[in-house]
C-alpha cells in the first residue's frame, strides 16, 4: 500500500525543504500539498520552482494538492475563507480562481488529484457558504480547468449538508455530466458523521483519494490513526473489500513536534500493512 503525508502537518508555517526532508527521513515518499498562501504561495512561480527542486532532492512525489480553503492558516485557525458554494457570485468566483491558480502548479510539477471542499464545514455557522447549485457549478468549472492538466478532482467528505457521503454521490451521479470528478474519503470527517465503514461502502464506486486521520467522534482532531476511536481494522478491510488501491494520505495535525507525529505515523503505517496483510 502507498501511504503519504499531507503538508497539513506543517500548515501553520511556510513550507521549507527541511519539512520534506523530515517526511522522507520517516520513510514516506509521497505528499499532498496544502495550498494556503501563508503555507505555500502557489501564485509565486519561483516558489513552485523551489518546490520542484525540493521534491527532486528528497525523492518525494507530489501526489495531490488540497485546494485553497483560506488565505492564511495559523495557530488561531482560518482567516478569510474561500467557499466555492457561497451564494454571493463574487465570492464564489474568487474561490474558483484560487483553485485554478493552485491547479497551475501541474504545468511545472505533474500531480494526480486536486482535493476540493464543496462549501465549508457546518460548524463554521455560515449557511450562505453552502448552496448546492453554486457548489455544482463550481465543481463543473474546476473539473474543466483540471482535465487538460491531467488532474482529477476529488470532492472531499466534510461535515456539511453538501458533502456527507450520500450527498456527494448524489451530486456526482445525478448533477454532473461529461466530466469525471471523484470523491476523497476523509476518514476523520466520516467518523464525525457516523460509521466509517458505512461511508466507505457509500462512496465505493467514486473514491479516488483519501485523507487519513483519527478523532474521538466529536471534534476534527486530525490525530494519527489508532489515537482516536475509529475502528481502523474494519475501515481498512472495507476499503480492501471495495477494491481501493490508491494512496492513503495522512492529514495530521503537527502541533509543536511534527517529527514526533511523523514517527507515530510511521508506526501507524506499519499497523495498516499488518491489518491488510492478514485480511
Amino acid at each position: 500500500m502507498r501511504v503519504g503525508i499531507s503538508t497539513h502537518i506543517f500548515h501553520e508555517r511556510p513550507l521549507a525543504l527541511e519539512h520534506l526532508e523530515q517526511i522522507a527521513a520517516h520513510g514516506f515518499d509521497t505528499i499532498e500539498l496544502f495550498a494556503t498562501r501563508s503555507h505555500f504561495n502557489y501564485r509565486d512561480e519561483a516558489a513552485v520552482d523551489r518546490l520542484a527542486q525540493w521534491l527532486s532532492a528528497t525523492g518525494i512525489k507530489l501526489h495531490g494538492i488540497h485546494a485553497p480553503i483560506t488565505d492564511v492558516f495559523g495557530s488561531h485557525g482560518w482567516h478569510a475563507t474561500f467557499s466555492n458554494a457561497v451564494g454571493a457570485h463574487d465570492r464564489r468566483e474568487e474561490a474558483v480562481r484560487e483553485t485554478e491558480a493552485a491547479l497551475q502548479i501541474a504545468r511545472r510539477i505533474p500531480f494526480d488529484v486536486m482535493v476540493l471542499h464543496l462549501g465549508t464545514p457546518a460548524n463554521m455557522h455560515n449557511p450562505d457558504d453552502n448552496h448546492r447549485t453554486a457548489a455544482v457549478r463550481s465543481l463543473e468549472e474546476i473539473c474543466r480547468i483540471a482535465e487538460p492538466l491531467g488532474v482529477r478532482v476529488a470532492a472531499e467528505v466534510i461535515p456539511n449538508r453538501l458533502s456527507d457521503p450520500t450527498s456527494l454521490v448524489a451530486i456526482l451521479e445525478n448533477e454532473i455530466e461529461g466530466i469525471r470528478p471523484g470523491i476523497c474519503l476523509d476518514f476523520g470527517h466520516a467518523h464525525l458523521l457516523g460509521e466509517v465503514a458505512d461511508a466507505v461502502e457509500a462512496v465505493a464506486e467514486h473514491v479516488i483519494a483519501t485523507h487519513v486521520h483519527d478523532n474521538h467522534g466529536r471534534d476534527d482532531e486530525h490525530l494519527v490513526p489508532f489515537m482516536g476511536s475509529i475502528d481502523w481494522d474494519l475501515a481498512l478491510v472495507t476499503m480492501q473489500k471495495i477494491g481501493y488501491e490508491g494512496t492513503y494520505m495522512m492529514e495530521l495535525a503537527g502541533g509543536r513536534s511534527p517529527a514526533a507525529i511523523l514517527e507515530e505515523a510511521r508506526r501507524a503505517r506499519q499497523r495498516f500493512e499488518r491489518v491488510l496483510a492478514h485480511a
